[in-house]
């Protein structure tokens, strides 16, 4: 029998409670706590990095246990700065202020010229700006005098829960006879700094003896794998296989986010590895670096950041003990709110979530596999924008000219034609037989391709069109879903002109299906035309008839809102008629949801995409803040969104039934209130218009023509030149070479 000491037996016991509450914990992390959020730079995301504002916004709108992080520089008079970055140029307006006072060192024996915090004293920096370093992002804030901060004043003017302190080059700083040693010693003795990391391994064993004592934590920074560490001349890949080395002189580890979930050479995520497993094996806490909302990550998270996050703290098998982000906002919601939820609990009924084109933003819109992964997603509402073929077939696709959402520019180029009343020139749907359409692929819709956003690329061509029946069909198969919403567009000319009745070839296929003579599944058609909704209602249809403003608008007429309650059960309007815009900025909010909820028409919005580039700054590239401004903000009933699985997992939060005890990370933002902390405001803009009588009301809806002897119904094919190739129509058509070029690109 062992023969421990009392003192020998307590520590054991107290290794035991530990080991069980961990067990216990929902969390995989070393300790059994919730990861932590760390701010890199602040809330970097929006504002300059390492200024103030950026600093107070993250603990503004971030988890109570917020951990801000300062990269530290020196300067000549040995000053802690919080600068993101060696030389100062990028994210500064120094080189205006100091323009000829640049330097030229060696750092780690490769040569770099710019403005070194070295080079300067602390007094002589403080009519510096910080400006943003990410051109990508807003630089409205770059006119703001942004004052370059010290570590003293962020640890005392803010009191952050947490404050990390990075320190990424201390050989340079020693060779120019500038101590960070000395400089972290002394700071801690005045503030209290919880984490120290650093890339450089003798710089952290030259402060363990110090900081042993002390609650701070030593974290090792790993760099590239195939980046040289200068003090033991290895890989950072080759460390990694030795943490036992590690634990000498750290308490943690972090790492970039592709040590933990690789990705290929097409963004698409490889299987994790055991670097997680290995650190907690060896006792280690683990980091990941490299998160921010608004540059492309692996495509398996279609553009979402909160499933990024969740598939490092809560996947099953591990969770990282604490991630970096520029926009400390999301994995604030990601930790405390969508972590853990219960999978089964179908969530509130509000907002109802109407699908567009399916999941759209992961297959090409209106094939089965885009209708199939929005029933999987949770949507209420399955959406059809019916077409219809030469031969009458009515369909789903998102746009008229098959150029939109096909291939039809490479199989069908001579029948491009020029369609005035459609305001257009393309490959038109009522010009081709449903037989010939089927042979083609569908596109995937990349709505952001000028920013360079593609969505899921392994699914560009995926999926098979759908008749309006088999659409039917198999919504009402789902016993999930609680509706179909049937968009017409277009009726008028298509009876006029083409002599096809996409309004009763809707009327006959919903009867066909069965429901007519059912309550389980409501029917919902949506049209801009007043007249195809006015001649669907004096049928006597027991739809709900769904109104789309097309323009954006800033206020209705009541004249106008009782005329729409004459044909119309709700409405459809534009995220810009909800919350005003400038310059991709929130300007205010309108009072329209308010004014036809009044008038007891339930409003629900388009459109909502995850890509940040859709989205305003005020929402900080993330699509839940995007969505609860809108739902809890605004209150809208309903979202017509490409992503809606997004919109369900947003809706069954919990912490949405917080009441008073909301945390700011699921509170709506206040529009207009990023843009007062810019001393330069925008030029101002034209209001929208006010929506009247007359914007409603449309000629009576035709009887549908004889069907056009023409081929086409429209302007004749152009004539073959000696080449044998079609020749393209000039005009309108030139605007969509782009697309077909895009077309082209994703087959």
């Amino acid at each position: 029998m062992l023969n421990l000491k009392p003192a020998s037996l307590s520590f054991l016991l107290l290794c035991l409670l530990v080991i069980s509450a961990a067990q216990r914990s929902p969390w995989k992390t070393l300790s059994g706590d919730p990861p932590l959020a760390v701010a890199r730079g602040g809330f970097s995301g929006i504002f300059p990095d390492s200024s103030m504002n950026a600093y107070t916004l993250a603990l503004i709108t971030g988890l109570p246990d917020m951990v801000l992080w300062c990269d530290v520089q020196l300067t000549s008079d040995g000053a802690g700065i919080c600068f993101p970055e060696l030389t100062l140029n990028n994210g500064s307006d120094i080189g205006a202020l100091f323009n000829e006072s640049s330097n030229t060192y060696l750092v780690n024996g490769v040569s770099r010229t710019g403005w070194f915090s070295l080079d300067f004293t602390l007094d002589a920096l403080v009519n510096v700006s910080l400006t943003q370093g990410v051109f990508s992002r807003s630089n409205l804030f770059d006119s703001s005098l942004f004052q370059i901060v010290t570590v003293e004043e962020v640890a005392r003017q803010l009191k952050p829960p947490s404050l990390w302190l990075n320190v990424q080059h201390d050989a340079f700083f020693s060779q120019h006879n500038l101590s960070m040693r000395s400089f972290v010693i002394s700071a801690s003795r005045s503030v209290i700094v919880n984490y120290i990391s650093s890339p450089e391994v003798n710089f952290l064993r030259s402060i363990v003896t110090r900081f042993k004592p002390s609650p701070t934590k030593l974290i090792f920074r790993f760099l590239g794998q195939s980046d040289i560490e200068p003090s033991t001349n290895q890989t950072y890949g080759s460390l990694l296989k030795n943490l036992t080395f590690i634990k000498t002189f750290a308490s943690g580890i972090i790492v970039p986010k592709t040590y933990i979930w690789p990705t290929d050479k097409d963004l698409y995520l490889l299987p994790h590895t055991s670097v997680v497993l290995d650190a907690h094996k060896e006792g280690l806490e683990i980091f990941a670096s490299d998160f921010a909302n608004d540059i492309p990550f692996a495509y398996d998270y279609n553009y979402d950041p909160v499933a990024e996050y969740l598939n490092f703290i809560d996947n099953g098998n591990f969770s990282v003990d604490g991630v970096l982000s520029d926009f400390p906002i999301t994995p604030s919601e990601a930790i405390d709110c969508f972590s853990h939820m219960d999978k089964n609990n179908s969530g509130p009924a509000i907002p109802l979530v109407i699908s567009h084109e399916g999941a759209s933003g992961e297959y090409p819109g209106c094939t089965d596999l885009a209708y199939k992964q929005a029933i999987s997603d949770g949507a209420d509402v399955l959406d059809c924008p019916v077409q219809m073929s030469k031969d009458g077939v009515p369909f789903c696709l998102g746009s008229i000219n098959l150029i939109d959402r096909t291939t039809a520019a490479q199989s069908f180029s001579n029948l491009v034609v020029n369609v005035p009343e459609l305001n257009t020139e393309g490959i038109f749907s009522f010009n081709v037989n449903w037989s010939d359409i089927q042979t083609l692929k569908p596109v995937i819709s990349n709505p952001d391709l000028g920013a360079f956003l593609y969505r899921n690329p392994r699914n560009k061509n995926a999926g098979s069109f759908v008749a309006l029946s088999d659409f039917l069909a198999l919504a009402n198969n789902a016993t999930s879903i609680s509706g179909v919403l049937i968009r017409i567009e277009n009726a008028s000319y298509l009876a006029e002109k083409q002599g096809l009745g996409v309004v009763d070839a809707v009327v006959d296929a919903l009867s066909k299906a069965g429901y007519n003579n059912q309550t389980n599944k409501k029917v919902m058609i949506q049209s801009s035309n007043s007249a195809v909704l006015i001649k669907l209602k004096e049928d006597k249809n027991n739809y709900e008839f769904v109104y789309e403003v097309e323009e954006d608008i800033r206020d209705a007429l009541n004249s106008t809102i009782l005329d729409i309650t004459k044909f119309a059960n709700s409405l459809v309007i534009n995220k810009n008629s909800v919350f005003t815009k400038n310059i991709g900025f929130l300007t205010g909010a309108t009072d329209v949801v308010s004014k036809l909820q009044a008038f007891k028409l339930p409003v629900y919005v388009q459109l909502f995409r995850n890509e940040f580039y859709s989205q305003a700054w005020d929402f900080f590239s993330d699509a839940y803040v995007e969505l609860n401004s809108f739902v809890a903000g605004a209150g809208i009933d309903g979202v017509i969104t490409d992503f809606p699985g997004t919109a369900n997992k947003y809706r069954r939060n919990p912490c949405l039934s917080l009441g008073k005890d909301t945390p700011s990370y699921m509170t709506p933002v206040g529009p207009g209130s990023l843009l007062t902390v810019s001393e330069t405001q925008p030029p101002a803009v034209a209001p929208s218009p006010v929506l009247d009588v007359s914007d409603v009301t449309e000629p009576p809806f035709p009887s549908v023509a004889a069907k056009p002897d023409s081929d086409t119904g429209a302007t004749a094919p152009p004539p073959q030149q000696p080449s044998g190739q079609a020749k393209v129509v000039a005009g309108i058509f030139l605007s969509n070479i782009a697309i077909i070029l895009a077309t082209v690109l994703l087959i």
